[in-house]
């Protein structure tokens, strides 16, 4: 990677988002073939107290929680005791008779007989007819909010989440269609149920304890505390407002389930352990997670017929751009560069977070990349299609090469 553009990389994030105050702190980790070629850090953990982000900051990750979730199953996969085309009522007797949607209001609707199962595949790839409640496009959407189904924090524990689930009926025929949702919640569920462990301690045990990651989890540690960034949301004047005080935060006390969908927390250098056992084909030194077969079935297209998210999305919001990206079991991949219109590969995998933190990993040109901050929401400014640019400037050569 060409050192000049490297800096160059440097000066657009702090002059853009840190020294302009759209972003309180930032960090960058670039590796290639395996090694850390760029590691920055920048601005403030914390803006209140003017403390500096230091190189071990813990962050809330929210949904880049999924893809150590599917991981997580994936495990299970490989050793025989889930598959793919396991119906989900198999896991989950509660949802024997769910039914599809197809007229009414919240808690007058019409419901009648799905046409084929939910698969443990439509958990993995968000084809399954669940919903989030900030969706808000349906009565589905409409029953999850009033239920507070999905807050980690909240007072559902996840056999209670199952049950209220099990009352709404689905948004829309399991493989039809595509919309980011609680799947991967439910699929964490099916992790705790099938490996006989609560979901914290089978990622710890299976993931974490194997790849070094001893900063990830599902609650921030006592000893965490003092590394734990405050997080901000964007204010429509551009200012920013604290959103989550970390002196405060209800991620210092246990969650009340264990989020698959979005409760870690974690620091660039531990997530940038989990890409980096992808990019390795399901290894990272002496650790194997995964089979290098796992892991490129996990990065392949798993969209019915081979189509991209924009041609089967009903999804308001998600993490990931539509056009020219399919989904593969817990990632979106790219199917088509010149349609995403950004610089990518064919079969890159990532995935990012509510609060603006992002990873890929690019088998082609044997790069992975980790970006944490802590700005909600995700949306709010460009910076994740402009770290491409910039990245992929700085290369020098192909990864072939």
């Amino acid at each position: 990677m060409a050192a000049d553009r490297l800096r160059l990389l440097e000066r657009h994030l702090v002059d853009r988002y840190i020294d302009s105050g759209r972003l309180a702190g930032a960090q960058l980790l670039i590796a290639r073939h395996g090694e850390i070629l760029f590691d920055g850090c920048w601005g403030s953990l914390d803006l209140a107290r003017g403390t500096p982000l230091p190189d071990d900051a813990v962050y809330r990750i929210y949904s880049m929680t999924k893809p150590v979730t599917c991981v997580a199953a994936l495990i299970l996969i490989e050793r025989g005791l889930l598959s793919l085309d396991d119906p989900v009522a198999l896991h989950i007797p509660e949802w024997s008779d769910l039914g599809v949607r197809v007229s009414g209001e919240a808690g007058s609707w019409q419901a009648a007989a799905a046409e084929r199962p939910m698969r443990i595949v439509d958990l993995f790839r968000h084809t399954a007819g669940l919903t989030y409640g900030f969706q808000n496009k349906t009565a589905v959407d409409a029953a999850y909010r009033d239920r507070a189904i999905g807050e980690p924090h909240g007072a559902l524990t996840s056999d209670e989440t199952i049950a209220a689930l099990a009352d709404i009926p689905l948004d829309f025929v399991p493989g039809s269609a595509w919309n980011y949702s609680i799947a991967t919640d439910i699929l964490g569920f099916i992790v705790e149920r099938v490996g006989g462990r609560p979901l914290d301690r089978f990622m710890r045990e299976e993931i974490f304890a194997p790849l070094g990651m001893a900063d990830t989890g599902f609650t921030v540690r006592s000893d965490q505390a003092r590394r734990f960034a405050a997080s901000y949301r964007r204010l429509p004047d551009g200012t920013l407002a604290l959103h989550d005080e970390p002196a405060s935060s209800p991620y210092l006390a246990p969650p009340t389930f264990f989020s698959g969908g979005g409760g870690l927390v974690s620091t660039a250098h531990d997530y940038m352990c989990f890409a980096l056992m992808l990019a390795g084909g399901g290894a990272l030194g002496d650790a194997r997670i995964l089979s290098p077969l796992t892991v490129r079935l996990m990065g392949s297209n798993h969209l019915p017929g081979g189509r991209d998210i924009a041609a089967l999305s009903r999804s308001a919001y998600s993490e990931a751009l539509y056009a020219g990206m399919g989904f593969g079991l817990g990632v979106a991949v790219v199917t088509d560069p010149v349609r995403t219109g950004m610089l990518c590969s064919p079969g890159e995998m990532h995935w990012g977070g509510m609060a603006s933190t992002v990873f890929w990993v690019d088998p082609a040109e044997a790069l992975c990349v980790t970006f944490m901050t802590q700005l909600l929401p995700s949306a709010a400014y460009p910076i994740r299609r402009e770290l491409r640019a910039l990245v992929y400037g700085s290369l020098t050569r192909l990864g072939h090469s």
